[in-house]
């Protein structure tokens, strides 16, 4: 039998069940239509990062991120390579601190660029600064 989770769709916020060994490209939402995977990190405010978090099976990486950091933006290309790679089996998304400060503060948010992994909608692994795509791989590999 298929290895099959419940997925949040980014446009319509539609709660999809999606087979985890189809392509993440094939992946569509069964009420608006759309892609649920775009090979892209998702930016999420408080309401959608809430939604993923509460009704997502498949993991979460979020990258909490802000527009005036320099290790941040370094890190960006690495973030949408590693959707590109990891999507279904695990989603990326990407919260500015600096729009979301209450979520950044409710997270412990110190430093950034800091990446954690969520988990049937709790935290299961975090870290911080900047890395290259193998090492980004390798922990959440390890982590998920």
């Amino acid at each position: 039998m298929a290895d099959k989770k419940k997925a949040v769709c980014p446009h319509c916020g539609g709660i999809n069940l999606i087979h985890l060994d189809r392509p993440a490209e094939a992946a569509r939402c069964g009420h608006c239509k759309e892609p649920l995977f775009t090979g892209h990190p998702l930016a999420l405010g408080v309401d959608a990062f809430e939604r993923h978090l509460a009704h997502s099976e498949v993991p979460v990486l979020v990258d909490f991120w802000a527009d005036w950091c320099g290790p941040c933006k370094m890190m960006a290309p690495v973030f949408v390579e590693a959707a590109a790679q990891l999507e279904p089996r695990v989603r990326l998304a990407k919260v500015d601190t600096e729009r979301a400060q209450a979520l950044a503060a409710r997270y412990s948010i110190r430093s950034i660029p800091t990446m954690v992994l969520f988990k049937d909608g709790k935290e299961a692994a975090r870290i911080s600064g900047a890395m290259d795509l193998p090492r980004l791989l390798q922990w959440v590999k390890q982590a998920a």
